[in-house]
């Protein structure tokens, strides 16, 4: 993959599909962040304010419900949160670029706490109408358009290049492994309290993650040149992914998955309430055992050397395939299983998609193409989660899970073929090690191994 403006612009076939040197096959430590302070702090507040997002997450989505009786209303809800990093999610990148990541994170986590209290006030005082949580949702959206590119990017300044996949494989690790806690935890508040108190732990959850940002060393921070206040400076980044191939069609690729396969909340509290009709402790359990494989899927992309654009292909085709299948299955055990190995699958398309972009990309132009990709990967909920929603009301859970299902599967074959062509790659079939093996090996060699006619 290209790494500044002077590579190639078509993915290299070295760089994805021959066999790797032993240096880039060499596994990393899992934990090999850890070992920076500065990380280890950002990673630990983390673990508690990610814990209170998914708590609140449960809560939005089941109050939601409980308010309307309807699964469109859950996929509304989800497009306002949403819906700001569709609009505005390119202006937080250009921000982002020029502004000081940790103070900038200060602000944003800050905002994010208030909204939350706010929620909890009205919930816990009898108050919450849906609109309010339409509200406090689009409010939080607004604070991701700078939050989320700013978290992204100020991983590289945190850890620096040579551990940034193993960096950002332990973030989505650490946000799966809150949702182990946070789902359980907001089951248990529902059921026994009220949702109101799921807000109110997410707002004071946010202590952690601010304190953690104060006691920072800023000297052991790694230097980024932060890009100057211009004009064009918006365009100029659209400009930058447009020309590598490697970065759009990925980020394309990411966008059809998020507006279409990644609806979970209109999917899982569908299929607890209506399908299985197991209530909220049902949709608890699928989002817990979904979290379980995310988190394995997330520790073995930390174990990886590399992001290849093959992985992402392949798990990206698993995870729409996985869907269908659990569209169908006919008891509710069997549909909680399945949710583990399609959080592996989700979690690797997430994972190798997030490190490949920003291993691509230099650091001045990391704040906008982040933002490109968190707002067409986040973004494309507006438009898909109403749609979806409105499947799912209309024909059921199961046509709705099936279809996010195919439009992800469909989706990745269909780049994987142009990511082939674009790099002038063929299709191999043959056998490694006594077991079979798919690849993609430029022409040339393709017509090298041929045998004599």
């Amino acid at each position: 993959m290209s790494t500044g403006p002077g590579a190639a612009s078509a993915p290299a076939p070295d760089g994805h599909d021959d066999p790797p040197t032993p240096d880039a096959a060499r596994k990393t430590s899992m934990f090999a962040s850890l070992r920076v302070r500065n990380y280890r702090l950002f990673f630990l507040g983390q673990v508690v304010s990610n814990i209170g997002t998914w708590m609140q997450r449960i809560a939005q989505d089941w109050l939601v419900l409980s308010l309307t009786g309807s699964s469109a209303a859950v996929g509304i809800t989800t497009a306002l949160q949403f819906l700001p990093m569709l609009f505005f999610g390119l202006y937080g990148g250009v921000l982002v670029d020029r502004l000081r990541k940790r103070p900038t994170l200060l602000v944003t986590q800050s905002s994010m706490a208030v909204t939350a209290l706010f929620l909890a006030v009205l919930t816990l005082t009898g108050h919450v109408q849906v609109w309010h949580v339409y509200v406090a949702a689009f409010a939080m959206g607004l604070a991701t358009v700078v939050d989320n590119p700013a978290r992204q990017s100020f991983v590289a300044e945190l850890v620096g290049r040579d551990q940034l996949q193993n960096a950002v494989s332990l973030n989505s690790a650490n946000f799966q492994s809150a949702r182990l806690i946070g789902p359980a935890v907001a089951g248990l508040m529902i059921t026994g309290v009220g949702t109101g108190w799921a807000f109110l732990a997410n707002g004071l959850s946010f202590v952690a993650p601010l304190s953690c940002l104060l006691l920072m060393r800023a000297r052991e921070l790694h230097a980024v040149q932060r890009a100057p206040r211009g004009k064009g400076q918006l365009r100029e980044g659209l400009h930058y992914v447009a020309g590598r191939p490697e970065l759009i069609w990925t980020i394309v690729l990411v966008g059809f998955i998020g507006t279409f396969g990644f609806n979970f909340p209109v999917f899982l509290s569908a299929f607890a309430d209506d399908v299985f009709d197991a209530g909220a402790g049902a949709y608890s359990l699928f989002n817990t055992l979904m979290a379980v494989g995310s988190v394995a899927g997330a520790l073995l992309a930390a174990r990886r050397g590399t992001a290849r654009l093959r992985v992402l292909i392949a798990a990206a085709l698993a995870f729409g395939a996985l869907e269908m299948v659990a569209a169908t299955a006919p008891e509710l055990w069997l549909f909680a299983l399945l949710m583990v190995p399609i959080g592996v699958f989700s979690m690797t398309v997430n994972v190798t998609a997030n490190t490949s972009i920003q291993m691509s990309t230099d650091p001045a132009m990391r704040g906008r193409v982040m933002a490109l990709y968190m707002m067409v990967f986040l973004g494309g909920s507006p438009v898909g989660a109403p749609i979806v929603g409105w499947v799912t009301d209309t024909y059921g859970a199961r046509v709705g899970f099936a279809a996010g299902g195919a439009v992800a599967a469909t989706a990745a074959l269909v780049i994987g073929l142009v990511l082939a062509r674009v790099g002038n790659l063929r299709l191999t079939v043959g056998w490694h090690r006594g077991h079979p093996q798919v690849r993609f090996v430029p022409r040339e060699r393709r017509e090298e191994l041929a045998p004599a006619a």
